[in-house]
């Protein structure tokens, strides 16, 4: 009985773990600590909804409409490339965000928000810098002085998980085929499979905190930003090249 659930277990987490736009972006906001719980909800979500449809047999019809793919690949290419310049933006010309410090980082933040006060998180995002917003930075000095409204993470984050055509490739077409060679099983095999994606995007989200200590300046903030830009660009290219 457990053979099926451990399958798609070990086969969702090979599948998820892994350098992509949407598990940079969990990570962000895990280090951003910035609607986490909401961030890690939609993505384990979204991934059940796509595994389901891959077990119930949707993956088959959609393989006979290949235009709908060419479609989401191309939207997803513009997607990742316009994410990846403003993360190459911020790199270049950085807000001065930090987690964590003591006064004198709490002074650069509150000082550079006022200078700046755009830390365009993603292309949908629109930062709220409020005096409320920098006292709560001084009392805890532990996350950015500039906040982000919720519906435009949430917007991002379903763009991002939405609009990537290797997310239907791997969990509609491929996990959906493995599971259904599982017979009347293939449904076990699918909530294995989900697991996997609620304990990987909750532990991602929730774990990046640990990581604050290695971001407490803003230079360090300048090399994930330039990290997370060559990566999205890469993958953007790379959809609408021929393979």
């Amino acid at each position: 009985m457990l053979t099926p659930v451990l399958a798609g277990l070990g086969l969702g987490f090979s599948l998820i773990i892994a350098i992509g736009a949407q598990n940079l972006f969990v990570l962000r906001q895990g280090l951003r600590r910035e609607h986490v719980f909401a961030v890690a909800t939609i993505c384990a979500l979204s991934d059940a909804a796509l595994i389901a449809l891959g077990v119930s047999g949707v993956g088959f019809v959609l393989q006979a409409v290949p235009w709908l793919v060419d479609v989401v690949r191309w939207a997803g290419a513009l997607f990742l490339v316009t994410y990846g310049v403003l993360a190459a933006r911020r790199a270049l010309k950085p807000s001065g965000q930090v987690l964590g410090g003591g006064a004198e980082s709490t002074a650069t933040t509150r000082e550079t928000a006022h200078t700046t006060g755009d830390p365009a998180v993603g292309p949908f995002e629109s930062p709220v810098v409020s005096a409320a917003g920098v006292r709560s930075d001084v009392r805890t000095a532990t996350v950015p002085a500039t906040r982000t409204r919720l519906l435009p993470v949430i917007l991002t984050c379903l763009a991002l998980t939405w609009l990537n055509p290797h997310v239907y490739l791997d969990t509609v077409f491929l996990l959906g085929t493995v599971a259904n060679t599982h017979g009347a099983e293939r449904w076990l095999f699918g909530a294995g499979a989900m697991a996997a994606s609620v304990i990987w995007f909750f532990g991602l989200a929730f774990g990046a905190r640990f990581l604050s200590r290695w971001l407490s300046t803003p230079r360090a903030w300048r090399i994930l930003d330039g990290v997370i830009a060559v990566v999205m660009v890469a993958l953007g290219v790379s959809l609408v090249l021929p393979h």
